[in-house]
């Protein structure tokens, strides 16, 4: 890969840590903002879900709309008003003035995770496409490393707001070094903005596409566990199990991602990598059921998750020609992924509130047999 199209990759990246910033920075920082906001109760908990809940409402919105209006002039514009917004928050405004910027965040967001990894999937050459696919990837599990590592030592010398600022700084940073080193050519779709018939129209056609919806449908199923599985699995480990080992399982899969599957992917289509990964997963949970206790299950299950992980960024480009279908794919996978962002953790709860540990790993091992079971039906119908 040329040097000058890598150091572009790399900065589209840089950008996706600024998008998982926005929820890490809230994450982080929640237990610091309660004592901000002792008013609030359990409203503060909308600082993190509302970016959730407007990437389910305009996940494929915003893939139509990037794909009007073009990727780098909105990849610009996300990273500019997510910087404002959380210059805005480090001020530490009133509860309801900081949870209309996080509504206003989730604009950002969406725009940001479609915009980026379709440039990305533009710019790299094919023979690299799949390993730079698998470093997109890898964006949110690093954010949060680095929140947690850099961010909690400095709110606890200087503060939350200082955390949010630093977060600011960094999104206004990355749209000056994006604006000085992406090519200015538009991969634009001149149409009109859609209205709301276009809107519903435009979600039966990705959803019934077995190739503008395959990634979306999948990620899906993964999203409803990734988070899921880190509550769950000290309760079936339990107490003994070492507190290094939550923090260690997003790293064992970032680990693979690059290490393994960016390899693999480069002989492997992804579509049966992701079949495989979703495959291993079930047997993963399945060991992690039998063998309570032992940590070499949980962590070879993330290992398997790495598969899945990587390989549905990188079928985007392989299973969609054109840079709108790769947009409209993204903003799937945006909505999927906060769908069962939403949805993973209290489904979750409730299914060991009613079954115990086992039931919560049931539902688990169900979503990945889903997710297998999707795949391999859309791949069947795009043979046909």
């Amino acid at each position: 890969m040329p040097r000058a199209t890598f150091f572009v990759i790399l900065a589209l990246w840089g950008a996706g840590l600024g998008a998982a910033g926005q929820f890490a920075k809230i994450s982080v920082a929640f237990p610091a903002l309660a004592l901000i906001y002792p008013q609030a109760g359990a409203s503060l908990g909308f600082a993190v879900s509302l970016l959730s809940l407007v990437g389910l409402l305009l996940g494929v919105v915003a893939g139509m709309i990037v794909a009007r209006l073009g990727y780098r002039r909105m990849l610009l514009s996300g990273l500019m008003l997510g910087a404002a917004l959380s210059m805005l928050q480090a001020l530490l405004p009133p509860l309801p003035v900081f949870l209309l910027s996080r509504l206003a965040e989730g604009l950002s967001h969406l725009v940001i995770v479609v915009a980026a990894p379709t440039l990305i999937a533009e710019l790299a050459p094919d023979r690299w496409r799949a390993g730079a696919m698998t470093l997109w990837s890898s964006f949110f599990g690093v954010a949060y490393g680095l929140a947690a590592w850099l961010g909690l030592p400095l709110i606890d010398q200087f503060g939350p707001g200082a955390l949010l600022a630093v977060h600011g700084g960094y999104m206004a940073l990355m749209a000056l070094l994006l604006w000085s080193v992406l090519p200015v050519r538009s991969l634009a779709t001149p149409q009109p903005l859609p209205g709301w018939r276009d809107i519903l129209r435009q979600h039966g056609t990705i959803y019934q596409s077995p190739r503008i919806g395959a990634a979306g449908l999948g990620w899906l199923c993964y999203t409803l566990t990734f988070v899921s599985l880190l509550t769950v699995l000290p309760m079936v480990l339990g107490p003994q199990a070492p507190p290094w080992l939550t923090g260690v399982l997003p790293l064992t899969s970032i680990a693979v991602s690059l290490v393994l599957v960016a390899p693999l992917l480069r002989v492997v289509p992804a579509v049966p990598v992701v079949i495989a990964g979703f495959a291993l997963s079930a047997l993963g949970t399945l060991l992690v059921w039998s063998l309570p206790g032992a940590l070499w299950p949980p962590i070879l299950l993330f290992g398997a998750l790495a598969l899945v992980q990587a390989a549905s960024f990188a079928a985007i480009p392989q299973l969609n020609d054109t840079p709108s279908a790769r947009a409209l794919a993204n903003g799937a996978v945006a909505q999927m992924g906060n769908m069962g962002n939403l949805a993973g953790t209290p489904v979750l709860l409730a299914a060991l509130a009613l079954a115990g540990p086992g039931g919560g790993l049931a539902f688990i091992f169900l979503s990945y047999a889903c997710g297998l079971a999707l795949h391999v039906w859309l791949a069947r119908r795009r043979r046909v």
